[in-house]
């Protein structure tokens, strides 16, 4: 939960500059030519996620046709956009306590698995259950469990939240912790058939997460790697498959550098760069190879967002054999002026920012995966999919623009598919869209994806070397259409691109 952008990642920085600045509102070209080269391929794609926080709870206890039908808006390759992981929110139990938890929100409270009693009772969150097995049925394969807070009953405060910035779990109780991980893992697989294939257990540790708007807590590093290790022996010891994913990074700085969290942020460095670190993870059995951060609060101006990705992704560059996840976001904050997070708004002005984002992350940062905060949302902010009366049992479902811009990227972007190195032939030149490319898990396809955030239409030419492009279906989503299909593009044919969209040309690879 949050707190309270170039076409390849070798192109000089001023030419990503110009190339993916705001809009000017200028003329666009009458032609772009971007360059694809086949033989330069980038980072491969894992997976496209959300999350079931918070509704998830309620909604999954809605009418069948409401809540199957959200769910194939998030999951169906058909009918949505074809997400292909889900987060699930393990709650800490703040729920059970009601408004003694102190989180005002009943919304924002969570149940938990561990009953009061110290007995486990896994007809809890059901609502949240529910979800998972309908991503299960309609083809999502990846599935990622989430701690925002411990169990309460392990915490210092005996709430899911902390006090005075301090951490809200002794060290007495790591192992404690780590063991109710591996129970719920368990517990989950036994009651569904599904086995998290990822397990974070802690969330956003450089916040202070003392004001009761939430479950959650801080950690330093040295506690991280303390957290990390029980769990990881805890999965072992049930012989659990599931890996331990660290940092989950209020913000992408924490990754590479202090920043103005001493001892919470460095964590490339703290936990994957020196093997004689006591903190260092890199060669614990079960933790993934992956470093996981939150991209809040780096996403405008544009020279922003370009420089911190760069550095992020030389940073994981150095280091062999891990990978970059941005598994958070949501629209927050003033954003340089560019957008604020409220209020809530389903068109094409926050969907367009969001591909943006996308686009940054996966062409500057070599994010190998991206992960969405709220898959469903009754709140008057940018922080939803979809969006939902604040009904427990019922109510009106609306989905956003930004499921859709999303949905360019995830239902064509499997699991697998590999970047390849885009730039424009003309990068100096403004007013030109975000283009980024893939190649499928197949190798037989070429996947394009063109963000136009401008109020003219956009002529986009390929040119691919290392290959041969041959004719392309066009997928659009604007003001008027929702991931539509549009005209078919023969080969060697330029792509037309209308006003403020984004467009998923999927090409035939020779």
């Amino acid at each position: 939960m949050p707190f309270s952008l170039k076409l390849s990642a070798v192109a000089p920085l001023a030419a990503v500059l110009l190339a993916t600045a705001g809009p000017t509102r200028a003329q666009a070209p009458a032609v772009t030519t971007v360059r694809i080269d086949a033989t330069k391929p980038h980072q491969t794609i894992a997976n496209f996620a959300a999350s079931d926080a918070w509704a998830g709870q309620f909604v999954g206890n809605w009418p069948a046709a409401k809540k199957e039908a959200i769910a194939d808006l998030l999951f169906s390759q058909d009918k949505g956009i074809g997400l292909s992981m889900w987060r699930f929110n393990i709650g800490a139990g703040s729920a059970e306590q009601g408004e003694a938890s102190g989180i005002k929100d009943e919304w924002r409270r969570a149940e938990s698995f561990l009953t009061p009693t110290g007995s486990y009772d896994f007809t809890r969150q059901a609502g949240q259950l529910w979800f998972m097995k309908a991503a299960q049925q309609r083809g999502v394969k990846q599935f990622l469990g989430f701690l925002n807070s411990p169990p309460v009953s392990l915490t210092a405060t005996g709430k899911a939240y902390a006090k005075a910035g301090e951490t809200n779990l002794p060290s007495a109780n790591y192992a404690a912790l780590g063991t109710y991980c591996a129970t719920v893992v368990k517990g989950v697989q036994q009651a569904t058939g599904i086995t998290f294939d990822y397990l974070s257990p802690i969330n956003e540790p450089q916040w202070d997460w003392s004001d009761g708007g939430q479950e959650g807590s801080p950690f330093r590093n040295p506690e991280i790697a303390g957290v990390a290790q029980a769990t990881s022996a805890a999965l072992a010891a049930q012989r659990l498959p599931t890996k331990v994913l660290v940092t989950e990074a209020g913000k992408l700085d924490y990754l590479f550098t202090a920043a103005d969290k001493p001892g919470r942020g460095d964590q490339l460095a703290a936990f994957f760069g020196d093997k004689a670190a006591p903190t260092y993870l890199g060669g614990t059995p079960q933790v993934a190879p992956i470093i996981a951060g939150h991209s809040y609060f780096t996403t405008s101006p544009a020279a922003t967002a370009i420089a911190t990705r760069r550095q992020l992704a030389a940073r994981v560059a150095a280091l062999k054999g891990i990978s970059y996840w941005q598994s958070e976001y949501c629209i927050l904050g003033d954003n340089a002026g560019e957008i604020n997070g409220g209020p809530r708004d389903l068109g094409m002005k926050p969907a367009l920012y969001l591909a943006k984002v996308v686009h940054y992350d996966l062409a500057v940062g070599n994010a190998a995966a991206w992960q969405w905060w709220l898959a469903i949302s009754p709140y008057d902010y940018k922080d939803g999919l979809i969006y939902i009366d604040k009904s427990k049992t019922d109510g009106v479902y609306h989905p956003s623009k930004m499921l859709w811009a999303l949905g360019n990227y995830s239902r064509y972007l499997l699991p697998g598919a590999i970047r390849l190195d885009a730039q424009l032939a003309d990068s100096a030149r403004a007013g030109q869209p975000l283009v980024s490319a893939y190649k499928s898990p197949t190798g037989k396809q070429l996947i394009t994806v063109v963000v136009n955030d401008y109020d003219t239409p956009a002529t986009v030419q390929l040119v691919l070397s290392g290959g041969q492009l041959g004719a392309g279906k066009a997928y659009v989503t604007s003001t008027t259409a929702d991931l539509q299909p549009a005209a078919a593009v023969p080969a060697g044919q330029p792509l037309r691109v209308v006003p403020r969209s984004v467009t998923t040309l999927v090409s035939e690879l020779r």
